[in-house]
């Protein structure tokens, strides 16, 4: 009698199990009811970045904003044979040649260094003040001129 009970539950548990998974299995077929912008909205970032270009009206920068934004790129590590910012003994050669002839040379490029110093948007003025701020980090007593409002 105990070897014919277990059989008993197998046979009937057995279409149960199928008739569930029948069921679970029927679902998956159908799409979801869930709305793209309200799953949109749901997964925004928690940050965003937003680029703006910022316009400067030409000839109003200084020396100092000149020489941080362009020319420190290689004037700060004295890439590719660029006299180092401060270096009073690498500029010193420079500097004898005078602010008239140090800033020609900027405006036309020497050597590595591309006219203006890479700054295609920079006026005459502006060349010169970098020339008078860099110069004058490296011991010149060069006067910038000034900015015009």
């Amino acid at each position: 009698m105990s070897n014919h009970r277990p059989l008993r539950f197998a046979r009937f548990a057995t279409p149960a199990v199928a008739l569930v998974a029948a069921a679970l299995l029927a679902g998956c077929g159908k799409q979801s009811n869930v709305d793209p912008e309200l799953t949109a909205t749901l997964i925004q970032p928690v940050a965003r970045v937003e680029i703006q270009a910022v316009t400067i009206a030409p000839g109003s920068r200084t020396g100092e904003q000149i020489v941080k934004a362009i020319c420190g790129a290689c004037h700060d590590s004295g890439a590719v044979g660029a006299p180092k910012t401060g270096d009073a003994g690498q500029w010193g050669p420079r500097l004898a040649l005078g602010f008239e002839a140090l800033t020609a040379s900027v405006i036309a490029g020497k050597g590595a260094m591309p006219p203006r110093g890479g700054g295609s948007d920079l006026t005459d003025t502006e060349v010169a003040r970098a020339v008078a701020y860099l110069a004058n980090l490296a011991g010149a007593n060069y006067t910038e001129p000034p900015v015009e409002q």
